[in-house]
């Protein structure tokens, strides 16, 4: 009887693992049967998609510069900080605008300029009035101006007393190359943010001097705010982050998750029966550590919020900014995480001990099969490679802009040290574009993160569903000679046959996730539609599309991964495999449920147990003086938390997949094996037997309709 026509015990019956022809491979007369390539396009399909991923990056490593994610651009598009400018800015890393005016103009809604309109140098730090005179900030010293860049640093960026009297005159109408500094300022993100509380000492200076009026409206404060605090430059700050924490991220997202997996683990094996009631209490224990930790960075308790200003600053000077927003309804969504894990917590405690049962058959397993434990360290170091990467290659996909002269229609006038003379033609700035093409290279960068770790985490969980198969079909006759024979024989099964099928599992769960995602940001966007906002049906048909679609993804990822294990027992194609994984599941959907939901639910905690940790211990690294102050500051911790987050719950992923597939297989296998057998299962462990072998029940869900 051929598996497309019979189930599966058909062949199991017919070849058992007993008496397997191949004594190396318990279990191989049925793991091992009917097999070929299969789903081989889709294999084919992702080979491609790896060389677009490595071409999308490769434009991304030519065009990219990190540096300008974090600081500004200078009248000459120089990149603040750089060292191949000219001059030499490796040590002028802020951001000044020298014009007041300019920049008061440039946030009217009248004005046909900008504020990267208006001109601006890069300085050490933000320069502050005189308390009992005026302070001038030049330009670059070059042409008739014979200073170094250090000299001209050491003092302060004043060369008022060398200039010619033309150069004075023009000065005094605020057409360089000197600029008064008449308003305050605080470094913001590296950029030097004016408080609109001019110095009246400096300006009753300027006025006697002869200098034309200066504006001292609010909006040449909110100006440079607005352009600080837009939507696109907390993104760049944030992707900056990323390249900032590097250190922190290879720590709570790669080794500190393997770590405390591996200790679950170990722990499953040893002291199984406590491990549900441990992950409850520990789990909550994080929830509440990790919320506290964002009320602190919200401002919410204690006295160490987060700020935005670099350095020093007059403490009476409040300066907000998105960041502290996103904190605020971070933490108020960490409440409300914290809230219900209490209550889910309560809900499930009545049913920890049938959660203790079935862990209680993993842990067997693990016991024999020791090689299980170590085999993610392989996928792990995979993911590792691709993820170091993949980060870099974001850090210079999203700042692969180019930096072009703004067209502005605007009459300004400006010193030229190179001409000696004021010259009218070049007033614009410069601005950094994005073409349409490059917001298409990193969304397509992203598709691939996701694409690539699905797929990796569906070889390693098809690699151990192969071998826990493998020791349910021999009896647990596993030879202890050889422990990581039983893996690296579902290994070889794998790259040989599989690795198309895996491949289209993965790609099928991206695809979802994306649809949901385009849908999500279609929706946000609509919101701002009169139309679509203030029709029921529109929120309606919204609501619904996103509760199917996230209706389809869960079951989708229960799918593939219930047709991975039948993929590593029979080697059939993705979408047979998904067909008889389902047909068993729906034919004894009571029996698995009963255990296989809460202890789901407990591995669920405990991969979350181990991603809190790894988030915690993110807060507590990022709190150090290094990312709080100079170049390392980060704008806030809260994407570094989250990729920590993310990271380790991948990396305990690939961990706790050794658990759940060998919880996962053998209930599969148990199904089939007792249907085929009338209701006993032959091959099954007398531990799992007590779990599952209850006889009334086995009566009414084994009888066909």
């Amino acid at each position: 009887m051929s598996l497309s026509g019979g189930p599966l015990g058909a062949i199991i019956g017919r070849y058992p693992s007993a008496a397997a022809s191949d004594e190396q491979d318990p279990g191989g007369g049925v793991i091992r049967h009917d097999r070929k390539c299969r789903d081989w396009p889709f294999l084919i399909l992702f080979a491609a998609f790896w060389v677009a991923m490595l071409v999308n990056s490769s434009f991304g490593f030519n065009q990219g510069k990190p540096l300008r994610l974090t600081f500004g651009l200078d009248y000459n598009g120089n990149i603040c900080g750089s060292k191949h400018a000219e001059p030499d800015l490796r040590e002028l890393d802020v951001r000044y605008w020298m014009n007041p005016n300019q920049v008061h103009q440039s946030g009217l809604k009248s004005s046909h300029s900008d504020l990267p309109d208006a001109k601006a140098i890069c300085l050490m730090e933000c320069p502050l009035p005189a308390e009992d005179g005026l302070n001038f900030v030049c330009d670059y010293p070059e042409g008739d101006i014979r200073l170094s860049v250090d000299d001209w640093i050491d003092r302060d960026y004043d060369y008022f007393e060398f200039l010619t009297p033309d150069m004075r005159n023009s000065s005094l109408q605020l057409q360089g190359p000197c600029y008064p500094v008449i308003f305050p300022s605080v470094n913001v993100y590296w950029s030097c943010q004016f408080i609109a509380r001019a110095s009246n000492v400096s300006l009753k200076h300027w006025q006697q001097m002869g200098g034309v009026s200066i504006d001292e409206n609010m909006l040449i404060d909110k100006t440079i705010h607005n352009a600080i605090n837009s939507k696109s430059a907390v993104l760049k700050r944030y992707v900056a982050d990323i390249g900032k924490s590097w250190p922190v991220l290879i720590v709570c997202g790669g080794l500190l998750p393997v770590f405390l997996s591996v200790i679950w683990l170990l722990m499953i094996r040893f002291f199984v029966a406590g491990m549900p009631w441990i992950t409850i209490v520990v789990f909550n224990a994080l929830v509440i550590s990790v919320t506290m930790f964002f009320y602190i960075k919200a401002g919410w308790i204690g006295h160490d919020p987060l700020t935005v200003v670099i350095g020093e600053s007059d403490p009476y000077v409040n300066i907000g900014g998105r960041e502290i927003n996103h904190l605020h309804a971070a933490s108020v969504l960490m409440t409300v995480i914290m809230i219900l894990s209490f209550l889910t917590s309560l809900a499930i405690a009545r049913r920890i001990l049938i959660a203790t049962s079935v862990l209680k058959v993993a842990a067997k397993v693990i016991g024999e099969v020791h090689a299980l434990i170590a085999f993610p360290a392989v996928p792990f170091l995979i993911l590792a490679i691709f993820y170091i990467f993949w980060f870099s290659a974001t850090l210079h996909l999203f700042s692969a802009g180019q930096v072009i002269r703004n067209d502005c229609n605007t009459d300004c006038c400006s010193y030229d040290l190179k001409l000696g003379k004021v010259n009218c033609d070049n007033c614009c700035g410069y601005s950094i574009h994005y073409t349409p093409h490059i917001g298409i290279a990193i969304l397509f960068h992203f598709l691939g993160f996701y694409w690539a770790t699905q797929f990796f985490i569906g070889c390693s969980s098809t690699v151990i569903a192969g071998s826990v198969a493998s020791y349910y079909w021999a009896r647990g006759e596993i030879s202890h000679d050889i422990p990581f024979r039983t893996v690296v024989s579902s290994l070889k099964r794998l790259l040989r046959y599989s690795l198309g099928s895996v491949a289209l599992g993965s790609l099928i769960v991206s695809i979802v996730e994306w649809v949901r995602f385009i849908l999500e940001t279609l929706r946000r966007r609509l919101k701002f539609v009169d139309s679509a906002h203030d029709s029921w049906v529109g929120k309606t048909v919204s609501s619904s599309s996103q509760c199917c679609l996230g209706c389809i993804d869960w079951t989708l990822k229960s799918v593939n991964r219930n047709a991975n294990i039948m993929i590593a027992i029979t080697g059939k194609s993705f979408c047979k495999a998904s067909e008889l994984a389902t047909g068993l599941i729906m034919k004894n959907i009571l029996r698995i449920g009963k255990v296989n939901v809460i202890g789901d639910v407990i591995l669920m905690l405990g991969k979350l147990c181990v991603s809190l940790f790894c988030a915690l211990f993110a807060f507590i690294m990022l709190d150090k003086h290094k990312y709080r102050a100079g170049h390392n500051k980060i704008s806030s911790p809260l994407i570094p938390v989250l990729v920590s987050w993310v990271l380790g719950y991948i990396v305990a992923k690939l961990f706790f997949a050794v658990v759940e597939m060998s919880i996962d297989t053998i209930i599969l296998s148990f199904c089939q094996d007792s249907e085929e057998h009338q209701g006993n299962a032959r091959y099954a462990p007398p531990l799992l037997m007590e779990t599952l072998d209850e006889e009334s029940e086995l009566q009414r869900l084994t009888q066909g309709p």
